[in-house]
């Protein structure tokens, strides 16, 4: 069943801010096989500009993909998570996410269509920091695969 399109362009409340920790940016570039110093070593990261460590360029996906499930899990929505697979992912940046930011992330359904049976959404999230200031856009884009006899 095609997703309601009158969803298109709503906007959910921001997520509670997110402590971005030393620790999970070494973790998560280590995950990506990063070895880049300016994610591990503060003093690297001082002499490139930073106040302390950066994180590696797809760390948003772990708090912006999270926000996305209030989406997901919207039941007026009628998305079915069970058929839900993760089709793509970008991020344009104002600047990099640092150890220490408390960030909130608002999510809004930018697209919503049927391919082939397929329901295919595509969500934005805004990320800012506690001052407010814009971090990083996320765009996650889901595919919900037609159940079987579709």
């Amino acid at each position: 069943m095609a997703l309601d399109q009158s969803f298109v362009g709503r906007t959910y409340e921001p997520t509670k801010p997110y402590e971005v920790g030393r620790e999970k940016i070494r973790e998560f570039a280590e995950a990506v096989d990063d070895p880049n110093p300016a994610y591990t070593d503060p003093e690297a990261a001082k002499a490139l500009g930073y106040p302390d460590v950066i994180a590696p360029p797809t760390f948003p996906f772990a708090i912006t993909f999270k926000a996305a499930g209030d989406v997901v899990a919207d039941p007026l929505l009628g998305l079915d998570f069970a058929r839900v697979v993760h089709g793509d992912q970008r991020f344009t940046y104002t600047r990099p996410v640092r150890a220490g930011d408390r960030l909130a992330v608002t999510s809004t359904i930018e697209s919503i269509k049927s391919l082939a049976g397929n329901d295919v959404i595509e969500v934005r999230g805004e990320v800012h920091d506690e001052s407010g200031e814009h971090v990083v856009t996320a765009w996650t884009k889901l595919v919900a695969r037609a159940a079987e006899g579709e």
